[in-house]
């Protein structure tokens, strides 16, 4: 059987994200599905999507793996990558082979190849001029994305700005509350990841899907079966052992 086009592959993709903003969602669980998209269709190994908090500091939203959420996460402490360099100038950058980079990005680059990334690469989040974020895109192997790549990163992330800000036309003032509440989002999800760590024993990246999984299976927002497990003490019990036995049968 032959391999389904890319193209194809890419308009599945934009079909799929874009269904699911006509249905009730859940933001953080949609632009994790994103970055995970980018990381099929583009030649990378792992994505995160950074977004802007009201004093224009850069924060983690989603991430298709560990290393990816760890880089970025180091990328913010550090204060230079191409996330930051992308989210100040507004612009794309794409770096095929990071290590002449390392004069640039004296932190970085050392810590990208430690984490198994050779190139790197981020699109900005752009809606009516105000950019509020951006998309990093970390390769294994050297090489640029070309111009077909840059456009699809583009277009995943006009579609996250447009998740992010459906209900509320995009200008200075209306941009923050919605990015606030997927910060807000983000915060829960993460406390439940590392309660999990330790009440189940599994590592963070479980954790999150054991929780993304069990939202789907119940049909609720992965945000609020986190905000449940953080702060609802009558019902944690319960959804502790249910997420327990889900982690048995994925063992």
């Amino acid at each position: 059987m032959s391999e389904t086009p890319r193209e194809t592959r890419v308009l599945n993709a934009v079909v799929e994200i874009v269904d699911s903003l006509l249905d009730d969602f859940d933001v953080v669980d949609l632009l994790t599905g994103l970055t995970e998209r980018c990381a099929e269709l583009l030649d990378i190994k792992a994505a995160g999507l950074l977004l802007a908090d009201p004093l224009h500091r850069l924060r983690l939203v989603a991430a298709t793996s560990e290393d990816a959420r760890e880089l970025e996460l180091f990328q913010l402490q550090a204060d230079e990558g191409p996330c930051v360099d992308c989210y100040a100038t507004g612009q794309p950058v794409s770096v095929a082979d990071i290590q002449p980079t390392i004069e640039r990005w004296p932190r970085f680059v050392p810590a990208a190849a430690g984490a198994g990334f050779a190139s790197v690469h981020a699109v900005p989040m752009r809606a009516a001029g105000i950019v509020l974020g951006t998309l990093g895109l970390f390769g294994a192997s050297r090489g640029e994305l070309n111009e077909a790549d840059l456009l699809v990163g583009q277009t995943l992330t006009h579609i996250a700005c447009v998740a992010l800000l459906q209900e509320h036309p995009p200008t200075p003032l209306t941009v923050m509350p919605p990015l606030r509440s997927a910060l807000t989002s983000r915060v829960i999800v993460e406390q439940a990841k590392g309660f999990l760590r330790e009440m189940l024993g599994v590592s963070v990246e479980e954790a999150f899907n054991l929780l993304r999984i069990y939202a789907r299976e119940n049909g609720e927002h992965l945000t609020d079966v986190a905000r449940r497990l953080m702060t609802d003490r009558y019902s944690r019990p319960m959804l502790v052992a249910a997420l327990a036995e889900l982690a048995e049968g994925r063992v």
